[in-house]
């Protein structure tokens, strides 16, 4: 028997999170657990539609109109994907409510407290129980972005934007029993090691 938890990954651009969401969903695999896994922005056929929006290059979007985008491709999630399997399968997000507050709150200085209170009115009960914050220096950043092909929005900012993201992202992740930092910078085969380690230990009962 196992339970089924919502596993999220965090993390700004460069930081491997993806490569880590994907290796857990072959080990999942491999275990024939069930689970889902999506990406935000995106995930549902509304989500994804809403994702092309807010990331397209040449997006002049105010921020007020890109917070109500994101959010809007999670209500999506909530509804379509997320309460309909919630404790029936693993679920697995690669960002989640935390990227809001680090890029909206803190990269871009949107009141904290007006994104909480849209998402508690969204979420309901719901929330993480494991969220993975995936930390990159700034040496591998500008090293792992020059070689994407395809940038996005996302993808063009500055170091000082990624640093204020990151650095909010720490400020969330602080003393929460349920939020584990993940070096990126380490060895990748050590990073996939301990984060299997931390599935394991909360998904089998």
């Amino acid at each position: 028997m196992y339970r089924n938890p919502i596993i999220v990954f965090e993390g700004i651009e460069g930081s491997g999170k993806t490569t880590l969401i994907n290796y857990v969903c072959k080990y999942l695999r491999k275990k024939r657990i069930k689970f889902i896994k999506f990406r935000e922005p995106g995930g549902t056929k509304n989500s994804e539609k809403i994702r092309k929006i807010i990331l397209e290059k040449k997006s002049n979007l105010n921020l007020k109109s890109d917070l109500l985008l994101y959010l809007a491709s999670r209500s999506e999630n909530i509804e379509k994907i997320i309460k309909p399997n919630y404790r029936k399968k693993i679920i697995l997000i690669d960002r989640f409510v935390d990227s809001t507050i680090a890029y909206q709150h803190y990269g871009m200085g949107i009141k904290k407290k007006l994104i909480l209170n849209i998402n508690s009115f969204l979420l309901g009960k719901i929330k993480p129980d494991i969220v993975f914050l995936n930390l990159v220096n700034k040496k591998n950043l500008i090293k792992r972005l020059k070689k994407r092909k395809n940038k996005n929005k996302y993808d063009r900012f500055s170091f000082n934007f990624y640093n204020k993201v990151q650095n909010g992202f720490l400020k969330l992740s602080k003393n929460k029993k349920f939020y584990y930092n993940i070096n990126s910078d380490n060895d990748l085969n050590y990073n996939k090691k301990v984060v299997i380690s931390k599935i394991e230990k909360f998904i089998y009962v």
